[in-house]
C-alpha cells in the first residue's frame, strides 16, 4: 500500500552554514566596523545582537537572504520579541522544526475533508498518509501545498 510522510525539517547543516556566511558578511560590512553586531546559534535558537534595533533588523535580513540562498524555507523562523536595553538590541528567533499535535490534527482534519480515498495518521512529529492509489497520494500533497498550516511542509518516505 502506497504511503508518504508529511514533516517539517530543517538541515541543520545547512542552518549552520548560513548563520557561518551571515557573520562573515557582518564581519566585512563596513557600516558594522566598531558595533555589538553578531549572531549567535544554540540549538534550535538563533539570536541576533546590535547595537539598536535598525542594525538588529539588517542582521536578520542578511540572515534571511542566506537561509533562501541554502534552499531552507524562511518560514520555518519564528521572529521573538526585540529587547533594548543599555545602548544594545537583542533578539531571539526560534527555529521550527517538527509538527506539533495542533498543527497535526489540522493537517488531518484538511485530508479528512477532501473525502480523498486516503488515510492519515499522527505518529510523533510527522503524519503519515497511506492510501490504495498513487494519484490519490499525489492528490493529497497538492492540497496541502496549498494550503496554509503555518509551518513548511515536506513530503519524503514516499513508498509504492
Amino acid at each position: 500500500m502506497p504511503s508518504f510522510d508529511v514533516v517539517s525539517e530543517v538541515d541543520m547543516q545547512e542552518l549552520r552554514n548560513a548563520v557561518d556566511q551571515t557573520q562573515r558578511e557582518i564581519d566585512t560590512r563596513y557600516d558594522f566596523k566598531g558595533t555589538a553586531a553578531a549572531i549567535e546559534l544554540n540549538e534550535m535558537e538563533l539570536t541576533l545582537f546590535g547595537d539598536a534595533e535598525f542594525q538588529v533588523e539588517q542582521v536578520m535580513d542578511i540572515l534571511v537572504q542566506k537561509i533562501a540562498k541554502r534552499g531552507i524555507d524562511v518560514g520555518c523562523l519564528e521572529p521573538g520579541k526585540l529587547e533594548e536595553g543599555g545602548g544594545k538590541a537583542r533578539r531571539t528567533v526560534k527555529v521550527l522544526a517538527g509538527i506539533d499535535t495542533d498543527t497535526a490534527r489540522k493537517i488531518v482534519k484538511l485530508i479528512k475533508e477532501a473525502k480523498l480515498k486516503v488515510q492519515a495518521a499522527i505518529q510523533g512529529d510527522k503524519v503519515r498518509v497511506t492510501g490504495k492509489k498513487r494519484d490519490d497520494l499525489q492528490a493529497v500533497i497538492a492540497l496541502l501545498r496549498q494550503a496554509d498550516v503555518g509551518l513548511p511542509l515536506q513530503y519524503n518516505n514516499f513508498r509504492d
